[in-house]
């Protein structure tokens, strides 16, 4: 007779999560894996297959996560612009902890379809709330008319993405504010 699992899946995927975060997918092993994640190696492959697919549904949670968070903080502020500057925020204050979906993409950036599959469905999702974040704004006279509502979100993701990536290469958080705040001059 099998045994009944006796953890919880969600806060052992967020513990996986926090490993593929810092270390990667080629450089967590399953028993980095199993120890954060406080189950056993066999528990492991019967609740998520395999360390692939175990990182497959990381990336997944971490997505719909990190993407909702950059849509609740857009819609925190007083105005559509105050929106986009709390996200950058959010951004720089957050970014020294690894992101998954720019690790993800450095590791394996389009090779594997699957990761590119979320990571597109969830950029389609962001670029919709970031493309009208920007009209709202523009519309508010907050950001210049001339300014592409649909270029300045490609822009906003690339900014987002390189926080992180100065967050990673030692940039301070003075550093990381700077970032956010000349991210936002771009559209003025």
């Amino acid at each position: 007779m099998a045994r009944p699992k006796q953890f919880d899946r969600d806060q052992a995927l967020d513990a996986a999560i926090a490993v593929f975060r810092e270390h990667g997918f080629a450089g967590s092993s399953a028993a980095m894996l199993t120890d954060a994640m406080r189950i056993g190696r066999q528990s492991l492959y019967d609740t998520f297959g395999d360390k692939w697919r175990l990182y497959a549904t990381a990336v997944q949670r971490y997505a719909r996560a990190e993407t909702q968070a950059h849509l609740d903080a857009l819609r925190s502020g007083e105005t559509p612009y105050d929106g986009l500057r709390l996200m950058l925020e959010r951004v720089a204050s957050e970014a020294h902890t690894a992101c998954l979906g720019v690790n993800s993409i450095c590791e394996f950036g389009k090779a594997n379809t699957e990761l590119t599959e979320i990571r597109e469905a969830a950029g389609r999702v962001l670029h919709a709330g970031f493309v009208a974040a920007l009209r709202a704004a523009q519309a508010d006279g907050d950001i210049a008319a001339d300014v592409s509502p649909e270029e300045a979100s490609a822009f906003l993701n690339a900014s987002i993405a390189g926080i992180r990536i100065a967050a990673r290469d030692g940039a301070d958080e003075a550093q990381l504010r700077s970032l956010a705040r000349i991210t936002l001059r771009a559209f003025a």
